[in-house]
């Protein structure tokens, strides 16, 4: 199973004195020595954490998939096309949110998606849309000819007992659609060292995508080391 270690967060502190550390692309190196099987950063259109420079960096010297979490904009659109990224990730994006709070609006932008995704695969570039754990929503993933969805975890990881089983239960039916449709099904969102193993061991499941947990602990223990206690985690749970 992939793990795609986002190094948006890195990024974020580095912002915290508006200086050049700590850099994302040591981080991603870093990751890689640890066991990461991929990198994912966000180049947002307001540029708040990564920037343009550290995707073009990380595109030259990361020989792990390199995932390109985007808004469907034009603009990032035409960068993804530009750099040529191993596959790009479009989520919702807002301006004020801390982080992203969902998945995309499916119903309601199904024919942008489908043209923001024709123009990504026209250059070669698989996609993956991030979507909410709800069967309609991977059937309209389907629709917009995406290679991949990867199912928002963030309702599982703040929920705690019976409810947590639930919302693992959507993860899981979620998961299991995509495959039906055809669809490669990833996971991401709120996942950290306590709560992973449920999800890791769901069958199917082609990706895990981790970030602020892993940054977290890489405060205290080193970023390869906190790679590695998640690479660990998530293999004795498949």
């Amino acid at each position: 199973m992939i793990l795609g270690v986002n190094i948006d967060h890195v990024a974020t502190l580095r912002q915290a004195r508006l200086g050049d550390e700590p850099d994302p692309v040591m981080a991603a190196t870093l990751a890689v020595l640890g066991g990461a099987d991929g990198i994912t950063l966000h180049l947002r259109e307001d540029r708040r954490h990564v920037n343009d420079r550290d995707l073009r960096i990380l595109r030259e010297v990361v020989r792990v998939e390199l995932n390109l979490e985007m808004a469907a904009t034009d603009e990032i659109i035409a960068i993804a096309i530009d750099t040529g990224p191993d596959m790009v990730t479009i989520v919702p994006e807002k301006r004020r949110e801390l982080t992203t709070e969902g998945g995309l609006d499916l119903k309601s932008n199904l024919n942008n998606l489908k043209e923001s995704v024709k123009k990504l695969k026209d250059n070669q570039i698989p996609v993956s849309l991030f979507i909410n754990p709800d069967v309609t929503d991977v059937d309209r993933a389907k629709e917009t000819g995406a290679d991949m969805v990867e199912i928002h975890t963030g309702p599982y990881a703040s929920a705690r007992g019976e409810e947590r089983e639930a919302e693992a239960g959507k993860v899981e039916d979620a998961i299991k659609r995509a495959l039906s449709n055809g669809l490669a099904a990833n996971a991401g969102h709120g996942l950290d060292y306590f709560n992973v193993k449920p999800v890791a061991s769901i069958d199917g499941l082609r990706g895990l995508y981790i970030g602020h947990s892993i940054v977290s602990r890489a405060v205290l223990v080193g970023f390869e080391k906190a790679v590695r206690h998640m690479r660990e985690l998530i293999d004795r749970a498949g």
